[in-house]
């Protein structure tokens, strides 16, 4: 007897088929699975929308509970000679500032060579540059035959060019200058400009040892100080970054001012940092929610749901914050969101009323100040509130814990699918030996029936005169 090596070869059943519409129905047992699978794969996802915009929340919280915000001082200046910054030893004041002098820095040439990429020094030798420019007190010209406040010299070696004099100068971090090599159509020049601004750290003068290389007076500008006026108060500066010449404040000098016509510099109370923190506030709160609302939606018409419909977890997060909002602060002469212009809405977004901000960081920033950030230890609402997020967010935070709990669900189910697959291959084995015993029986009972009929077929025309 024949092996059968097909299923259905035998008994002509089309077993094959047979065994894949029975391993498509065990396999439906997994459907619902990669639902739950995908089920718990968005609400990950969710959270994790859910955590990002909580924490945007909980960064313009932190801005609200920085008392040193409703503190703070700006500089406003009325001119363009100059910007100005506030640091938090300011103090209020209006002041009268004229520029009539910008820091510069020094700058000297050497005279000409006829090359610069070739062996310029037939020996070794030093160039020493002479720093420290002095100025006549009565004429204000400079005094070319004042000595040096400062030398330095650079050593020079035998068969150097010019391009190798620049490098050794620019790699001296003593030197004080920087190098660039100049054809002024005649020859190659050294241009030295000083590394920092301001008569004393100007480059005044330069000779060498030996070589017949010297400089050309004539392109001497010897660096000079910054000069102002603040308040009929004469100040000079080696930069044009002026520090302490105003308390707390720091001078950008960009240009000089026309003579006797100063700049008004006005440093006051910075309101627009506070309005902006607040109206960060409510932004950040209303995106928060608006958030809620897609992940927590229902669809009547389609029955469509958010990723956290229904989510106990969601629920207790709004329940905390809104029990912190409806709160306020117990202390203070503001002590309910009302009052600083903030309404919470029936649907649970904040409204502001810019007038009613407006007229507080105007008239009363200090109150402002205790509401959100306190005026002691205790803390104001901004303070509850990060309180109130830190414990949501943190690692043992009901955000976390959910997240967490749907990752271990995901990983639950991932197993179980594991688990259910193999036992659906063994199944799907089992029937496959079944049907490989019945389509074997089946292929005997044919070659049986096929015999008896053959023999059955010789004894009737044994039996047939006819046949004989």
């Amino acid at each position: 007897m024949s092996t059968i090596t097909a299923l259905g070869v035998g008994s002509g059943l089309d077993l094959s088929g047979l065994l894949d519409q029975l391993r498509d129905a065990e396999r439906g047992k997994l459907e619902p699975i990669k639902r739950q699978q995908a089920q718990q794969q968005a609400k990950i996802s969710a959270f994790g929308q859910l955590q990002s915009s909580l924490t945007k929340f909980q960064d313009s919280v932190a801005k609200l509970n920085d008392a040193s915000l409703y503190q703070s001082l700006s500089a406003n200046v009325r001119g363009d000679a100059f910007t100005a910054t506030t640091s938090k030893t300011a103090q209020p004041g209006s002041y009268s500032v004229e520029v009539s002098q910008l820091a510069t820095a020094g700058t000297l040439a050497t005279t000409a060579a006829d090359t610069r990429d070739e062996p310029l020094f037939t020996q070794a030798d030093t160039l020493t540059l002479n720093f420290g420019a002095i100025y006549d007190s009565e004429t204000g010209e400079l005094d070319t035959g004042a000595e040096a406040l400062r030398s330095v010299t650079i050593a020079i070696e035998e068969n150097w060019t010019l391009e190798d004099l620049r490098d050794a100068i620019n790699a001296d971090e003593e030197a004080g200058v920087t190098a660039s090599i100049v054809n002024d159509g005649n020859g190659y020049r050294l241009a030295l400009a000083s590394q920092e601004t301001g008569a004393e750290a100007s480059l005044t003068g330069l000779t060498f040892e030996h070589a017949d290389l010297g400089e050309d007076a004539d392109t001497l500008r010897a660096g000079r100080d910054a000069s102002i006026n603040v308040n009929g108060i004469a100040i000079t500066s080696a930069t044009n970054r002026v520090e302490g010449a105003i308390q707390g404040v720091t001078l950008n000098l960009e240009e000089t001012t026309a003579e006797g016509q100063p700049i008004t510099l006005r440093v006051e109370q910075d309101t627009l940092k506070a309005r902006e923190a607040v109206q960060g506030f409510v932004k950040a709160f209303n995106d928060m929610k608006e958030t809620i609302g897609k992940l927590t939606s229902f669809n009547a018409d389609t029955g469509q749901a958010g990723e956290l419909n229904g989510d106990s977890a969601v629920r207790t997060i709004e329940s905390r914050l809104r029990g912190v909002l409806a709160g306020g602060v117990g202390e203070g002469e503001l002590r309910t969101l009302n009052q600083v212009g903030i309404t919470l809405q029936r649907d649970g977004t904040l409204k502001l009323d810019d007038g009613k901000l407006n007229e507080l960081t105007s008239g009363n920033m200090s109150g402002l100040g205790e509401f959100f950030a306190g005026a002691d230890s205790k803390g104001g609402l901004a303070g509850s509130l990060n309180t109130t997020l830190g414990q949501l967010l943190d690692g043992n935070g009901i955000v976390k814990r959910s997240i967490s709990g749907a990752e271990t669900r995901v990983k639950s189910l991932g197993e179980r699918f594991e688990r259910m697959e193999v036992s659906i291959e063994r199944t799907i084995d089992r029937y496959r030996v079944q049907f490989g015993q019945l389509d074997s029986m089946i292929a005997q009972m044919n070659q049986t029936s096929a015999y008896l009929t053959q023999q059955f077929d010789m004894l009737a025309d044994l039996g047939n005169p006819r046949k004989r």
